[in-house]
């Protein structure tokens, strides 16, 4: 078991790991990227000058209670309108999330906090940043006549479905503030998780928010990074698992991780990933990770995993 735990991250990968922790840690909270610009999110944020709420909806829906009134409203909050009208493809929970951030003067962590409530949440959802971000990747291969020649790719839907290959990917603005109560969850964090998820969409940005990075390489938490199962067609095709973790620690050189949690046969089948944890003094955890999906994580070998990684050892004591 461990005290508190810090998950960062976002959409569905983020959702398993906090599924994965409500069974081994007393206090979760989850950081949360807020770069999304499609789908319900995005049609929201052009109308409205508000974070993006899908992937927060996605964290606050995975943290719901037990209670049959706080799973009711784990169903509402992903309940996704159907029909060829104007609420078709919004989902309720975001509706919620933005109205009442809309309510509380702007004040979204407060809102998130108010249908963390509704929820009866075993955690805390908050964003990584109160601004809204653009992603930008930089990307190569995507003119067969150049294919080391890079182009800039702008928004999170256009970087997911990429031809090319994701080299880097940056902000805009670049170095925003981070949300001061991600900061403060962090400092008092016993664990700190990344990953699993959209690689450059949703795990690494919170590498490139200034105080965000700073407060984790700072931690004396023991900081873990979960690897993908499997490349994410366009944002991560052709990646290895080597691949995914070379790519984390160029954004955030500094940053030290105690342990890299990957599936087994990714840990059995590349050597590279095995000298590259060596590199940078990790310990390279692995067991078998997938579900009936070999491209998902199933939320109970996780919990197990983290279960026997966490151990008795005790709790944080910030002071």
């Amino acid at each position: 078991m461990v005290g508190h735990a810090v998950a960062l991250g976002g959409g569905h990968g983020l959702a398993v790991t906090l599924g994965a922790l409500r069974q081994v840690a007393s206090e979760i909270t989850a950081v949360v990227t807020v770069g999304d610009d499609g789908g319900s999110s995005g049609r929201i944020r052009r109308e409205m000058p508000v974070l993006p709420p899908g992937d927060l909806r996605m964290a606050l829906a995975a943290l719901a209670g037990e209670r049959p009134e706080h799973r009711l409203a784990a169903r509402f909050l992903q309940h996704r309108f159907g029909g060829d009208g104007t609420l078709a493809g919004h989902n309720l929970g975001n509706l919620m999330i933005t109205g009442l951030t809309e309510v509380l003067d702007g004040d979204t962590v407060a809102a998130l906090d108010a249908v963390g409530q509704i929820a009866g949440a075993v955690g805390r959802v908050v964003p990584m940043s109160l601004i809204p971000l653009d992603l930008v990747a930089i990307v190569s291969g995507l003119d067969d006549a150049h294919p080391t020649d890079t182009r800039r790719v702008r928004g999170q839907v256009a970087v997911a479905t990429t031809k090319g290959r994701v080299e880097e990917i940056e902000l805009q603005p670049a170095s925003p503030p981070a949300c001061p109560e991600a900061c403060k969850a962090i400092e008092a964090a016993d664990a700190i998780i990344f990953g699993p998820g959209s690689w450059f969409t949703s795990v690494l940005p919170h590498l490139l928010v200034p105080d965000l990075r700073d407060a984790v390489e700072r931690s004396d938490a023991r900081r873990y990074l979960t690897l993908n199962l499997a490349p994410q067609p366009g944002e991560t095709t052709g990646f290895t698992a080597a691949d995914l973790l070379r790519a984390f620690t160029r954004h955030a050189p500094r940053l030290r991780l105690d342990g890299v949690i990957a599936d087994v046969r990714a840990a059995e089948e590349d050597d590279d990933l095995t000298a590259e944890c060596g590199r940078i003094g990790a310990e390279l955890i692995s067991a078998d990770l997938s579900s009936d999906n070999p491209n998902a994580h199933d939320v109970e070998r996780y919990a197990a995993l983290l279960r026997a990684v966490f151990g008795p050892t005790p709790t944080h004591d910030p002071t």
